[in-house]
């Protein structure tokens, strides 16, 4: 499942992702902004699931990467 789905966001890109997704979907809940504001919801999925399909599909990530220590 990891090659399918990986971690490849950072945790603050994780949070902003969530917090703009829910106002979004907020906004759209309240009729303040028509219902293209339910296209929150991807932002919200993909920052609680951590993996940006469109990263994966580029190669890219804004995850840390991990050092390995020489042994």
């Amino acid at each position: 499942m990891n090659k399918l789905f990986p971690v490849n966001e950072h945790i603050v890109e994780r949070g902003l992702r969530v917090a703009v997704g829910l106002a979004l979907v907020g906004l759209a809940a309240t009729g303040t902004v028509g219902a293209w504001g339910y296209v929150g919801v991807v932002p919200v999925l993909t920052g609680l699931v951590g993996s940006c399909p469109l990263y994966t599909l580029l190669g890219f990530s804004t995850c840390p990467v991990k050092s390995q220590k020489a042994s």
